[in-house]
């Protein structure tokens, strides 16, 4: 592809680059920057790739996109090398995201469920081949692909985009990170629609301030065809203000908004409620429980309508989903007593499963959990308050230390249960915790593993280590059984 085709969509402040020179890729990483790659040197919180630009040419790189021009070499020198690796990615790719419905959720908790069930819709109801971006992973059809990131690099993100094309998707769900809109990783993607499902305290390490947060989340409006948001957030409005699009929006308490919940039933098995949509009435099933669950199910259906599917479609094929992995997931215990895993690791999402499951449960709820290392370190005592007084036992364990002492984190968490020392107990490692819950468990307790869901490992340091909490009960059930 020639360097102008590449060019054609950013803002050139200066090259002495020839435009019609051919460009065999694109790299943002000198490692693995080949001969004649366009090298885009991106500013890292760790490093800066104009430093490597060196390196890159060394490579064979045949052109280097940059902020500052460097002292040698063939340069394209542009305002923000972020914008501008997706921008040259989106044209590198063809323009993926142009030859597909575009679908973007974003919102604190819940996208994951939320990215299943609308998945789930379009199959059901349109027969659709859909590709799927996000925390769990993604998913070309019935294809499953590891990811490190809820939403990826813009370059990996329009690669994906055009392996999902050529293998025939018609639509395409993701996950949409506040991390992603800040740094640019989905610029130049326009989406059918765009959902905001909640705003809750999280991400604070990165972002500084809940208004900073919110900002995030709001860019997505600005590029979207339609928003689908949720009316009963209080952080709507500040949504809503900044939407360049029309709305369509959600509520289980006011009757003002377009789409509207009634008659709710929450039971152990799911959630049951009557769907209002205008002049139509449709009777809406979930089978995965919780308060929580009638607002996953109302962002699904509002974006089922802001396709075109008719309210029974919509509810007809939401009737039909299953639950997600590690998501109130359900594994086999050896007793009468259940034991769940869930992803909640923000204090919303830690409070929403305990209520739940409190509402369920015969004997006591054990909350078993921990908060990251490297990350927003206001939310621990926070989520200590939260397991403490929802929780008939708190156990506060480690959840992907990283590279803090997992024994600091846990005294943070502790912070904030300070008036409630006999609900709470404390065992470092995460396995032992498991250990230690199944072998207390009495009949009609409920165990919850928070916090890593549907996560296979455990992050000490830089390092991944293998951790699955499904085999942890597994092995020590088996292990109890023999002795």
């Amino acid at each position: 592809m020639r360097l102008r085709e590449l060019l054609q969509d950013l803002t050139v402040l200066h090259t002495n680059a020839d435009l019609d020179m051919e460009i065999g890729g694109i790299s943002y990483d000198s490692r693995r920057t080949e001969q004649g790659d366009l090298f885009v040197a991106v500013r890292g919180f760790e490093s800066d790739g104009h430093r490597f630009i060196p390196t890159a040419f060394a490579k064979g790189a045949a052109a280097v996109l940059c902020e500052e021009p460097p002292t040698e070499g063939t340069y394209v020198q542009i305002a923000d090398c972020r914008l501008g690796l997706a921008l040259a990615s989106r044209a590198f790719f063809g323009y993926p995201a142009t030859k597909m419905t575009m679908i973007g959720l974003t919102g604190t908790n819940g996208k994951t469920t939320s990215s299943y069930l609308i998945r789930h819709m379009l199959e059901e109801a349109l027969g659709a081949k859909v590709g799927l971006v996000g925390t769990n992973g993604i998913m070309i059809g019935s294809e499953s692909i590891r990811s490190e990131r809820t939403t990826p690099e813009s370059y990996e993100l329009q690669k994906l985009f055009r392996q999902m094309v050529d293998a025939g998707c018609t639509h395409v769900v993701m996950e949409v990170s506040s991390h992603s809109l800040a740094l640019e990783r989905v610029a130049g993607i326009e989406y059918d629609v765009g959902a905001f499902l909640n705003l809750t305290q999280d991400h604070l390490d990165f972002h500084g301030t809940m208004e900073a947060y919110a900002e995030a989340k709001r860019k997505l409006f600005s590029q979207c065809r339609i928003g689908v948001l949720n009316r009963d957030d209080p952080w709507y409005g500040f949504m809503r203000e900044g939407a360049q699009c029309p709305i369509l929006d959600f509520s289980t308490e006011s009757n003002e908004a377009a789409l509207i919940a009634k008659d709710i039933r929450l039971t152990a098995s799911g959630v049951r409620f009557a769907a209002v949509y205008g002049s139509k009435l449709a009777l809406a099933k979930l089978a995965i429980p919780g308060m929580f669950s009638v607002y996953n199910a109302l962002g699904v259906l509002g974006v089922g309508l802001a396709l075109g599917l008719t309210l029974g479609q919509a509810v007809d094929a939401l009737g039909t989903a299953k639950g997600v992995k590690g998501r109130v997931e359900s594994v086999p215990t050896d007793g009468d007593y259940a034991i769940l895993i869930d992803y909640a690791h923000t204090p919303d999402a830690l409070e929403n499963v305990l209520k739940t499951l409190r509402a369920v449960t015969r004997g006591r709820l054990i909350a078993v959990f921990g908060c990251g290392g490297d990350r927003d370190k206001a939310k621990r005592p926070l989520m200590g308050a939260i397991a403490a007084d929802n929780a008939d036992i708190a156990l506060v364990t480690s959840d992907n230390p990283r590279t803090e002492d997992p024994e600091e984190i846990i005294r943070e968490i502790l912070a904030g249960m300070k008036d409630r020392p006999g609900r709470t107990k404390v065992i470092c490692d995460r396995v032992e915790a498991i250990h230690w819950a199944i072998d207390n468990a009495r009949s009609g307790d409920v165990i919850l593993l928070a916090g890593k869901g549907h996560e296979d490992y455990q992050i000490v340091g830089k390092e991944k280590h293998h951790m699955d909490e499904r085999e942890i009960v597994a092995d020590y059930l088996r292990k109890r059984k023999r002795t």
